[in-house]
């Protein structure tokens, strides 16, 4: 079977990586040609646009770093719902309940199969294919793709509505963006009282403050000064914003999670957009008038 891949950015090349590794036949699609040419070398084919990748392919994966793209790349003139021999779309971007629907009911016009499938983990994750990957929709197209899913990580079915897969992906960014924002004023706290952070990382990983930031981030791109992790702010500025409207529009209220936006605003504002989330640890301890040491 062809498998078609759309977007090839810094979690769609590891994971189109993955369903080349494993032997599938792949097609290929990206606005940027430097972002095809890896792929290009791998053997993989190369496509001028989403609609002759769905001419194909029977079955389209999509990575997309923003709603705007997720709607040309589905419904554009030239996207994957005017394609010939495409039968199911999985989706892995971060849309939004509401969009997701949307181009689920559009697709299905075109007798094409929606299966959400938003992932988390982040590049590392995607390179090794230890993803969470959470997915919606009907159970009997949910098992035609589900082995390549299990190229990309550990799978959670939410249920067979479209769109549910979206709110348990909200749910986990927001935790993930509070977790990392929290960590990088208490680890800066820490430093400036004179604690190695080493120390600070082994206790809170054996205690009840253990989370992803102390766990991945922290250790892999704060305390090394790599600062690569590979989420740009705007990116998760975007699921914030998104997980924040989602939970006002079910009537929760989201303080907490309100305050989490306005840090991560704040960060943005002066550092850029572009900027690598865990940069967000060394603000604070800019703000804080230290610095966190270097330690591997």
């Amino acid at each position: 079977m062809t498998v078609g891949f759309i977007g090839l950015g810094n979690m769609g090349n590891p994971m189109c990586n993955r369903l080349l590794d494993a032997g599938h036949q792949v097609v290929v699609h990206d606005i940027d040609a430097d972002a095809v040419k890896p792929m290009a070398d791998r053997q993989a084919r190369v496509m001028g646009s989403p609609k002759e990748i769905a001419d194909a392919a029977e079955v389209v994966f999509a990575s997309l770093p923003s709603n705007a793209s997720h709607k040309e790349v589905t419904l554009g003139n030239d996207g994957i719902h005017a394609g010939s021999k495409a039968k199911v779309f999985v989706n892995l971007c971060t849309v939004g309940g509401a969009q997701i629907q949307d181009v689920a009911d559009e697709l299905a016009k075109s007798n094409i199969i929606t299966i959400d499938s938003p992932i988390s983990g982040g590049p590392p994750g995607a390179t090794v294919g230890t993803l969470s990957v959470i997915v919606s929709g009907p159970t009997a197209a949910f098992e035609q793709v589900k082995p390549l899913l299990e190229q990309l990580g550990t799978i959670t079915y939410a249920g067979e509505k479209v769109g549910m897969a979206q709110s348990l992906k909200l749910a986990n960014n927001i935790l993930s963006a509070t977790a990392l924002a929290a960590t990088s004023e208490a680890l800066v706290m820490g430093v400036k009282a004179g604690l190695d952070p080493e120390v600070m990382l082994q206790a809170i990983n054996l205690g009840s403050g253990r989370n992803s930031a102390t766990m991945d981030k922290i250790p892999s791109d704060v305390l090394t000064h790599n600062f690569a992790f590979g989420a740009a702010m705007d990116i998760m500025l975007k699921d914030i914003d998104m997980a924040v409207a989602e939970g006002e529009g079910l009537g929760v209220p989201m303080r907490i999670c309100q305050s989490t936006r306005q840090f991560f605003r704040l960060v943005r504002a002066q550092l850029g957009g572009e900027t690598d989330i865990t940069r967000v640890a060394e603000w604070v301890a800019e703000a804080a008038e230290t610095k966190i040491p270097k330690t591997r």
